[in-house]
């Protein structure tokens, strides 16, 4: 049974019903905000070493999660640890924006591949691709598996770990999507250690809501799948690892939640 402690169920009994609202707005206006300024800030570092773009958004990020901590009253957690040394392919279950907004925090330096369209907003996408990031085509096919690859090796030659989400969109906590190729493309070209990545953080920031819960998101990190397995066994693999992990992080937030 999850942990709830006296501080945390207090300033949670303070959050509920229209509080909760309320909070949630000021906390997208300030997010909007502060994105806002970051972004007119990074425009000096898009003619800079792209270390420096990530530190930018590394400092960013510390900023949404002290606008999330002290508006919302959303923490996190973070279990298990990342394989020492890195690189790695780390395969994150995707149920909110939380994630998107956090994996610097959590993987120093991290590749991250997504979708083309994020990559055309102007100024935040042009951050992006100073930073590294991966741009995945996801109309176009062969080509677009082709890109993925040679974005994973590109990002290991500069000795950082990547991030896909298998699932490609971020799915509901009580849903399950079909994991798209991609990972399985990087896990054979590759050849490193695939670490599944388990979140509960669907529950208290729900995919397309603007809503935000108080409570404490779960990261876990589970052990690597190694390299060597065939396409259909190491698929296999990863949704044995990761869903049954997921399913008990989400149940423990449920939990935290009815505790408050």
């Amino acid at each position: 049974m999850s942990h709830v402690s006296s501080s945390d169920r207090a300033a949670r009994s303070e959050l509920s019903g229209p509080a909760i609202v309320a909070r949630s707005c000021v906390f997208n206006v300030c997010l909007w905000l502060w994105t806002a300024v970051m972004l007119i800030v990074a425009l000096p570092w898009l003619v800079l070493p792209p270390r420096l773009m990530l530190a930018h958004s590394r400092f960013w990020m510390r900023g949404v999660h002290l606008l999330l901590a002290h508006i919302v009253g959303l923490q996190h957690e973070v279990r298990g640890q990342a394989p020492d040394p890195n690189p790695a392919i780390f395969a994150f279950k995707h149920q909110s924006a939380w994630e998107t907004l956090s994996v610097h925090l959590l993987l120093d330096g991290a590749a991250i591949a997504l979708k083309r369209e994020l990559t055309q907003i102007p100024l935040f996408g042009w951050c992006l691709l100073h930073a590294g990031m991966i741009r995945i085509d996801r109309a176009g096919g062969t080509r677009a598996m082709r890109g993925l690859i040679e974005g994973g090796r590109a990002a290991l030659a500069r000795g950082v770990p990547i991030v896909i989400f298998p699932e490609g969109t971020r799915v509901a906590p009580d849903e399950h999507h079909p994991y798209h190729p991609g990972v399985a493309a990087l896990y054979r070209h590759l050849d490193c250690p695939v670490v599944p990545v388990a979140l509960n953080s669907g529950v208290f920031w729900a995919r397309r809501s603007f809503v935000k819960r108080p409570g404490r998101i779960v990261v876990e990190f589970l052990p690597p799948i190694e390299p060597g397995l065939e396409r259909k066994a190491f698929m296999a693999e990863l949704e044995r690892r990761l869903e049954p992990a997921t399913e008990r992080l989400v149940a423990e937030a449920r939990r935290q939640i009815g505790a408050a």
